[in-house]
């Protein structure tokens, strides 16, 4: 798979992973008015996003970084080896550049924090999709 070019009207294919269901489900409301963007799945947890990624495949993954069963930066690792079409964006609620390079390093070509503006995170897919990364 290569970049998307967003002006041909394919959609980006989204993956959304947290544990917290009501972030979810609130960032589901937020792509559902986004027409160049698809939700595909959810997951909670980052074996739940490795095993969806790769039944689904998503042209990215927005991984949260703390989750249970298995961490975003750990799935993040997992994906890039065994996807690397996939991009995947980190989400966490630290802003902080320790964790955004360890997922960096372990494959993410972007990161957010959960207290950045939803257009930011938007964005970022967008950017990620037709530039590579943010």
């Amino acid at each position: 798979m290569t970049d998307i070019d967003i002006r041909n009207n394919i959609p980006i294919r989204v993956l959304l992973v947290d544990d917290h269901k009501i972030l979810r489900e609130g960032l589901c409301g937020i792509f559902r008015y986004e027409e160049d963007m698809e939700l595909v799945g959810d997951a909670e947890d980052g074996s739940q996003a490795v095993e969806l990624a790769e039944k689904l495949r998503p042209h990215v993954v927005v991984m949260d970084v703390n989750m249970p069963v298995m961490n975003g930066i750990e799935a993040t690792r997992i994906l890039s080896k065994k996807c690397p079409e996939i991009k995947v964006i980190g989400l966490s609620m630290h802003n902080d550049q320790d964790v955004a390079a360890a997922m960096e390093k372990a494959g993410a070509v972007g990161y957010v924090a959960k207290d950045a503006p939803s257009d930011e995170l938007l964005e970022t897919i967008r950017q990620c999709c037709c530039c590579g990364s943010p």
